[in-house]
């Protein structure tokens, strides 16, 4: 579990983790209490207080390359999930001895259920039903999923590249490319709070940075995966559109939007096209 400012969501997390032996928490230079938080709801879990915000995927990375367990759950601080669905999870991974990753169900906090998976977008639309069993797809939310750490050769895990955003559809669409199985069961839930997790003390301030990270990682994502001209051809509409829509938002008075949408513009403009 990786935390930033996300003291408010550990103490719903030691009821539904407090099976689990093997806890490693990587707090990424909270401002709040969350390192105390997790220690107190944790206090067999291994805790790393990064003196800087690593990025969500190097924290990850981190924690996955001292795991010497078959398995490893990656879950977000505003997502929940109790001991009978993880061992859910590694059950169907024991079936399908194949899987790189199986990943439960999302469900809204209003317990409707999220699109959290679907094929790799830079190949084809996902169309018709959801899962009703567990079923190949080429991706799944990073939130929550069960990863087999021998399918991942030389531990090679999250693209570092990618500070926030995106690096779930990297990570997913490598392992496509590998042919490696990604499975979502649908009889595995958890309960996702979506964008739950950070809640410092500048809110204004977090939006601007989803917003820059947001655009930046859209683009490292293009450029990587289809081609340099079309990653600037993005950044160039990216750019306009978020001048475009930019007043709409200042005249309906979003402060929150306007926030992102300005880090949105700044990550566009400020994003290096570098090998």
């Amino acid at each position: 579990m990786v935390t930033y400012n996300s003291a408010h969501c550990l103490p719903a997390q030691q009821q539904l983790l407090g099976s689990c032996p093997h806890i490693t928490v990587v707090d990424n230079a909270s401002l709040d209490s969350s390192i105390e938080q997790a220690r107190r709801s944790f206090p067999w879990a291994k805790v790393h207080a990064m003196p800087s915000n690593l990025g969500f995927g190097a924290a990850n990375n981190l924690a996955l390359r001292e795991a010497n367990t078959e398995y490893a759950l990656l879950l977000n601080p505003d997502c929940e999930i109790n001991s009978e669905n993880i061992i859910r999870l590694v059950d169907t991974a024991d079936r399908y001895p194949d899987a790189a990753i199986v990943a439960p169900q999302l469900l809204t906090a209003d317990r409707r259920s999220e699109i959290n998976y679907r094929w790799p977008q830079l190949l084809w639309r996902s169309r018709g039903p959801g899962a009703s069993a567990p079923t190949c797809v080429g991706f799944v939310c990073g939130a929550a999923m069960l990863l087999r750490l021998s399918a991942f050769n030389g531990g090679v895990f999250f693209d570092e590249r990618f500070y926030l955003y995106y690096e779930d559809d990297d990570l997913c669409l490598r392992l496509w490319q590998q042919k490696k199985s990604l499975i979502i069961d649908p009889n595995c839930i958890a309960v996702h709070r979506s964008r739950g997790s950070v809640r410092g003390p500048k809110p204004w301030r977090s939006e601007y940075w989803r917003g820059y990270h947001h655009a930046q990682s859209k683009l490292t994502f293009t450029r990587l995966h289809c081609n340099p001209k079309e990653a600037q051809t993005q950044r160039r509409n990216l750019i306009a559109g978020t001048i475009l829509s930019l007043p709409l938002r200042i005249i309906f008075m979003s402060p929150r939007l306007v926030a992102r949408m300005f880090g949105r513009l700044n990550g566009a403009i400020n994003w290096k096209h570098h090998g």
